[in-house]
């Protein structure tokens, strides 16, 4: 393999541009040119595709975002679409194509692949909600923005003697909530992956309330409820004054922590190694620190799986 392209797709995550830089630069090191698709599957589709060097990637390491730019594309969905982007992909000379995303730009990896275009798959997502993978390339940097987040509100939450709730995102996985509730001290974790009952939460506050204390945290992840509904239902049970923080897209941006640079540039490089070694259709992640490949179909057909073992102990650290 000569040519190899790299494409960043869905929502951004920090630590992508780290793997595009880790790709940029194994490509190069083993003579193979690299040419970056601009604008995920969308400028796949357009043909918006430039030849990278050594100097395309420098100083971006430290850089949120991604400097490819990305974009959710439903053309691509289509059998028409996908074949537009393999027109442009051997108009190019490009033999291979290093997907970073999450589960969507799995997907297109996985329909190009299966018709005959090798592919590595590179989980970029804040969500971690990517099987596979015990962590995605941005969970931990946005994960340390909702503690950094948790912190200051709960110096608010002091003062003012009031119970705060924070929605955080995470789509229909709940680990940022767990992981941040249970680094942040949250009293009450609300997450997709198991139902929550109001009394029970209403009856931990009443008697924490009655036991002199003044304030509580309550994580709420995106896939459970909006914070201000939940807000409205937890005041009709308690009557107690509460505030709602939504944190939003604030959660993707940022520059990546040292864990995160350090994983994408570990998954960057396989991904590349292993079309190299002409293995298509593969997806990289990290297992017990180590480097691993899966089937990306098998990725795509299992559903994530939350650490409930945690969920167990931040219920038990917050009574």
């Amino acid at each position: 393999m000569k040519r190899i392209g790299v494409l960043t797709s869905g929502g951004d995550s920090p630590g992508m541009n780290a793997a595009v830089r880790a790709v940029v630069r194994k490509a190069i090191y083993h003579n193979v040119e690299i040419y970056g698709i601009f604008g995920g599957y969308a400028g796949l589709i357009s043909g918006n595709i430039k030849k990278l060097e050594l100097g395309s990637v420098g100083d971006i390491i430290h850089r949120g975002g991604t400097i490819l730019y990305s974009a959710r594309c439903e053309e691509f969905r289509t059998k028409e679409g996908q074949q537009k982007g393999i027109e442009q992909l051997k108009k190019h000379g490009i033999e291979g194509l290093v997907v970073i995303g999450g589960d969507g730009s799995y997907r297109g990896a996985k329909a190009l692949t299966e018709q005959g275009f090798p592919c590595s798959g590179v989980p970029g997502t804040i969500d971690n909600d990517i099987e596979g993978t015990q962590f995605t390339i941005g969970f931990d940097t946005a994960l340390n923005t909702v503690i950094d987040a948790i912190d200051k509100i709960r110096d608010t939450a002091t003062s003012h003697e009031r119970t705060f709730i924070i929605e955080v995102m995470g789509r229909n996985a709940g680990d940022i909530a767990l992981w941040s509730g249970l680094a942040g001290g949250a009293e009450t974790i609300l997450i997709p992956e198991e139902n929550y009952n109001m009394d029970e939460i209403a009856s931990r506050l009443m008697k924490g309330h009655e036991r002199g204390k003044k304030h509580s945290i309550i994580i709420v992840a995106e896939g459970v409820s909006s914070g201000m509904e939940f807000a409205k239902e937890l005041e009709e049970a308690t009557n107690f004054d509460t505030r709602v923080s939504v944190l939003g897209h604030m959660q993707r941006g940022g520059s990546p922590t040292a864990f995160d640079r350090v994983l994408a540039s570990r998954l960057g490089a396989r991904a590349v190694e292993l079309l190299l070694e002409g293995k298509g259709g593969r997806a990289v992640g990290i297992v017990n620190n180590q480097v691993v490949d899966h089937d990306i179909i098998d990725i795509l057909d299992k559903e994530h799986v939350i650490d409930m073992d945690l969920y167990k102990l931040s219920k038990e650290l917050s009574i």
